[in-house]
């Protein structure tokens, strides 16, 4: 997560020096960070901002780019004589017009805002309680774990090592699917999840952390103690 004020300061470096501002929004658009995109939460208006992924929640394949004004008025004075064989496929924008659609009806970015601040940030901080947890960090339904092999160095467990393998194995034993990069665990549940659904996600992500506890010792202390989740 960047600090407060650092998006705006790269608008207003762009600015000043007059380097075009583009902003990836590919993964965070779409209400994944609780506001329909990340740029949002400071009010930082981009010129290029490009997306993908949630403009149909991944239907059918899509990407595009939303333009600013000043980009747009280049354009208008010199053509871009440029194309793709799929732009503006019917198909995929007609997906796109109904899951935005949907998103509108359903307060779906409200719904993604809601779930961080009072579901997953309170379940996910709680775990932070396991030894082998270094870091815990996120916004809206976009969340990561950091696995450590020492909470004071922040020392990673490594990859591919048993304690990570042993968690992976632990999630899928539970039917918990988890992107896992390196040592890092990617939390990011649908946004129209329910609350009852992410504590049975985040009971099963309780285990599979007690599992690499237990891996990375030769006993498990009787006075360890395991959070509890239920039903909202």
């Amino acid at each position: 997560m960047p600090p407060v004020g650092y998006l705006r300061g790269v608008r207003e470096l762009c600015t000043r020096h007059g380097i075009v501002h583009i902003a990836d929004e590919v993964l965070t658009g779409f209400g994944r960070t609780g506001a329909w995109f990340a740029c949002d939460h400071e009010g930082v208006a981009p010129d290029l901002l490009v997306f993908a992924k949630g403009v149909n929640s991944g239907y059918v394949p899509l990407g595009g780019v939303l333009v600013g004004d000043r980009i747009h008025r280049v354009f208008t004075e010199r053509p871009y004589p440029a194309g793709l064989t799929y732009s503006g496929h019917p198909l995929a924008c007609a997906a796109a017009v109904g899951a935005i659609e949907a998103m509108h009806e359903e307060g779906t970015v409200a719904a993604a805002a809601r779930l961080g601040e009072e579901v997953l940030r309170p379940g996910l901080e709680r775990l932070a309680g396991h030894p082998c947890v270094g870091d815990v960090r996120g916004i809206g339904a976009l969340w990561t774990l950091e696995l450590v092999a020492d909470q004071a160095t922040k020392e990673p467990l490594p990859t591919g090592g048993p304690e990570m393998t042993a968690f992976i194995r632990a999630c899928l034993d539970r039917d918990l699917l988890t992107l896992v990069l390196a040592n890092r665990v990617h939390v990011a549940p649908p946004l129209n999840i329910t609350d009852s659904d992410a504590a049975i996600g985040l009971a099963a992500l309780d285990d599979a952390l007690a599992v690499v506890d237990r891996a990375r010792s030769a006993f498990e202390p009787a006075s360890a103690e395991r959070v509890a989740f239920g039903p909202a």
